[in-house]
C-alpha cells in the first residue's frame, strides 16, 4: 500500500503558476515605488536649482578673432614670407600627418561688388554667353569686369559651349567625351552681342573639341570674321587650343582676321605630361605658335605659364628659350591656384618679387611684353594692357608717325 502524503504538507507546497503570479505582483509594486522616488527627486532638484554652467567659450573666441573682411582686404600688411611655407603638423592621438597650407596675403582678392561688374554679368546672362572668367573660377573677375566702363572692362568669351573633351589636372571646366553639339547660330549671335556691348577689345577662347573633325577651327574662323564684319575697329584676341596638332586648322584661324593669336603652353616641358591632358604636348604647342608666325608674321603671338607646380628655374629658362626660338611675342606668368580638392595640389606659392624677376628676365630675352604676378592670367586686363598699345604703335609706324610720338606712347604703357 502506497504511503500517503500528509494534508498539511501539501498546503506548504506552491505550484509554478502561483509562484509566477506572486513575482509579477512584486515587480509591479517595485516599479511603482521607483517611479515615485524619481518624481520626488525631480521636484526636490527643481526647487533648489543651481545656476547653469556656460556650455562653451568657443563663441567668445570666435568673436574676438579675424573677421571676414580680414580675409578679402587687399591692403592688409604682409606677414613674414616664411609663414606661407607648406607645413606638416601632427593631428590626432595616432599621430597622423596632415599638410596645412596657408594662403598668402598677396593672393587675396576683393569680393566683386562693382556696379559695372554686375551690369556685365547681367548682360552675359541675357545674351546667353559663357565666359572662361566664370567657368575657370578666375580670381581676377572683379578686377577685369569691374573697370570704370564697359570699354575699359575685359571679359573672355568662351565659344563652343562650357564642356571640354580634355581633362587637364589644373582646370575646373567641365569635361565629357561627347559634349553637346555646336550652336550653329553662336558666331552670328556672339558678333551681334559684342557689337551692342561696345567693347574696344575682346578676348575669345574655347573649350577643346576633339570630338570634331576640325577641332572647331571653322567655328572659330566664322565667329572672328563675323565680329570683324559687324565691328571692324574692335580688336580680337583668340586664345585657342592646339587643334590636336592639325596645323592646317591653325593656319585657317590665323587668317580669319584676328589681331592676337594666343595659345598657352601652361607649364614647363618636363611637367607637361603630369599637368596637362595626355593629348596636349609641349612641342605640339610650340608648333602651333611657330606656324602662326610663319603664316602671318604681323600677328602678335602670345602664351602663358603657371608657376608653383614644382618647376625649377632651369626648366623655366629652357621654356623661355624655346618660345623665343619660335618668335613668340608676349608671355604672362601667374600663380597656379587649385580649383578644387580633385585637382592637383599647389607645390609652392611664388612671391611677388620672384614674379617681377621673371618679368625682367623675359623682357631681357626679347619678349615684346610680359605680364607677371601671382594673380595674372593669360587674359588678365588684356584690353587695358600693353598688347593694345603694341597694335596701335605698329599701326602708327605703318603710317609714318614721328618716332617721338611712338616713344611717348610707349612710356604710357
Amino acid at each position: 500500500m502506497a504511503a500517503s502524503i500528509p494534508r498539511s504538507r501539501c498546503l506548504l507546497t506552491s505550484s509554478p503558476l502561483s509562484t509566477t503570479k506572486k513575482f509579477v505582483q512584486t515587480s509591479r509594486q517595485s516599479r511603482r515605488a521607483f517611479a515615485t522616488t524619481l518624481d520626488s527627486s525631480a521636484a526636490t532638484s527643481s526647487d533648489s536649482a543651481q545656476p547653469q554652467r556656460r556650455p562653451t567659450t568657443f563663441k567668445d573666441k570666435l568673436n574676438t578673432g579675424p573677421s571676414f573682411n580680414d580675409f578679402v582686404s587687399p591692403n592688409a600688411p604682409l606677414p613674414p614670407t616664411e609663414a606661407y611655407e607648406i607645413r606638416t603638423a601632427q593631428v590626432g592621438p595616432e599621430g597622423r600627418k596632415k599638410t596645412i597650407t596657408r594662403l598668402p596675403e598677396w593672393l587675396k582678392t576683393p569680393i566683386p561688388s562693382n556696379q559695372n561688374f554686375k551690369k556685365i554679368k547681367n548682360d552675359l546672362r541675357g545674351l546667353n554667353l559663357h565666359t572662361v572668367c566664370e567657368e575657370a573660377r578666375c580670381p581676377n573677375i572683379s578686377d577685369c569686369w569691374g573697370g570704370s566702363s564697359k570699354s575699359a572692362a575685359t571679359a573672355t568669351i568662351m565659344l563652343m559651349g562650357d564642356t571640354c573633351t580634355r581633362g587637364c589636372r589644373f582646370c575646373s571646366v567641365k569635361t565629357s567625351k561627347a559634349p553637346p553639339p555646336l550652336d550653329i547660330h553662336e558666331p552670328e549671335n556672339t558678333a551681334e552681342a559684342l557689337k551692342r556691348w561696345g567693347l574696344g577689345y575682346v578676348v575669345l577662347t574655347a573649350v577643346d573639341r576633339d570630338d570634331l573633325s576640325d577641332g572647331g577651327a571653322r567655328h572659330w574662323t566664322e565667329t572672328i570674321m563675323k565680329i570683324k564684319q559687324k565691328a571692324p575697329t574692335m580688336l580680337v584676341e583668340a586664345l585657342t587650343g592646339d587643334f590636336d596638332g592639325n596645323l592646317d586648322m591653325v593656319r585657317m584661324v590665323a587668317n580669319s582676321g584676328l589681331d592676337v593669336f594666343a595659345h598657352n603652353i601652361e607649364t614647363v616641358e618636363e611637367l607637361t605630361p603630369f599637368v596637362r591632358d595626355r593629348r596636349a604636348k609641349f612641342r605640339q604647342s610650340l608648333d602651333v605658335l611657330r606656324t602662326v608666325k610663319e603664316e602671318k608674321p604681323e600677328l602678335i603671338t602670345k602664351t602663358s605659364m603657371m608657376l608653383g607646380l614644382g618647376e625649377t628655374d632651369d626648366q623655366i629658362w629652357h621654356a623661355l628659350k624655346e618660345l623665343r626660338k619660335n618668335n613668340v611675342d608676349v608671355i604672362t606668368f601667374g600663380q597656379y591656384m587649385r580649383p578644387t580638392k580633385r585637382h592637383m595640389a599647389v607645390h609652392s606659392y611664388v612671391t611677388p618679387d620672384a614674379f617681377e624677376l621673371w618679368r625682367q628676365r623675359a623682357l631681357d630675352m626679347g619678349f615684346l611684353y610680359c605680364a607677371s604676378g601671382p594673380l595674372v592670367r593669360s587674359s588678365y586686363k588684356a584690353g587695358e594692357a600693353f598688347i593694345e598699345n603694341v597694335l596701335k604703335k605698329r599701326a602708327a609706324k605703318r603710317s609714318d608717325v614721328p618716332a617721338a610720338e611712338v616713344a611717348a606712347d610707349s612710356q604710357t604703357v
